[in-house]
């Protein structure tokens, strides 16, 4: 993948004064720090930061920044946005050393929803319980983001984050023996109600099928009696006129 760069400029003043001024003239103040060189104050070109913001790599990715004639590789660390306009009001890039590693946080893009066994046979609904997932590796390590499969998933169990495939030399952070849930599938209320009552119909059926059937033979069973019973009384008359 190829580095995603930006220019940054130096920047003279400082305070909020001073920042209140440089967001009037569209500019968005900064700062870079880490590594073996002193934190520096930065302003960027706000118009041209929005645009970079919306692409998910800018902020998982390792980032070439323009600065003084030179270039630095840097991480964004902070952003600090407007209460309800679409504004940056601050902005924190971290310089990279390449023979650390860094901690950060990756997307997650999901694939494969539509062939499990959850959604193809069942009908289930998947749930995106996190989509980022924080990791640890070499700068020359760091995806873009983290894809996972989804294949495999089947109604009433769940993924957690050990059961993701992470690309070579990443690893992801664990708290304590938390293996968090990163995706689940489950199936939606409307089609389990429509499968219960199918099988209440049917089991219906079934028992007025049982029951007319039951009555069915008693109905035969009295006929029966009563076929007896008329011939046991023509007997009984035919003795008595022989008795005459």
């Amino acid at each position: 993948m190829a580095s995603i760069e930006f220019t940054a400029f130096a920047r003279n003043t400082e305070g909020r004064g001073a920042s209140r001024r440089m967001r009037r003239q569209g500019k968005t103040p900064g700062i870079v720090y880490g590594g073996p060189s002193e934190p520096a104050p930065i302003e960027l070109d706000h118009n041209a930061l929005i645009h970079a913001l919306r692409n998910e790599a800018f902020h998982s990715s390792i980032l070439t920044m323009k600065l003084n004639g030179g270039t630095t590789k840097v991480l964004l660390r902070d952003l600090q946005m407007h209460p309800y306009r679409h504004e940056v009001l601050h902005i924190d890039f971290q310089r990279v050393d390449e023979n650390r590693k860094i901690h950060m946080k990756v997307p997650l893009h999901f694939v494969n929803a539509d062939v499990s066994p959850a959604v193809k046979v069942s009908g289930a609904i998947v749930s995106h319980v996190i989509t980022e997932l924080s990791i640890v590796c070499l700068p020359k390590d760091l995806p873009e983001f983290i894809e996972v499969d989804l294949s495999e998933l089947d109604t009433g169990h769940s993924l957690h984050v050990s059961g993701v495939k992470l690309p070579a030399g990443v690893t992801a952070v664990s708290h304590g023996t938390l293996d968090p849930v990163v995706a689940t599938a489950v199936v939606p209320k409307a089609i389990v109600e429509t499968e219960e009552e199918t099988i209440a119909a049917a089991e219906g059926t079934e028992a007025v099928a049982t029951a007319g059937t039951a009555v069915a033979g008693a109905e035969v069973k009295a006929a029966e009696s009563k076929v007896s019973e008329k011939g046991g009384e023509k007997k009984e008359a035919a003795k008595e006129e022989k008795k005459k």
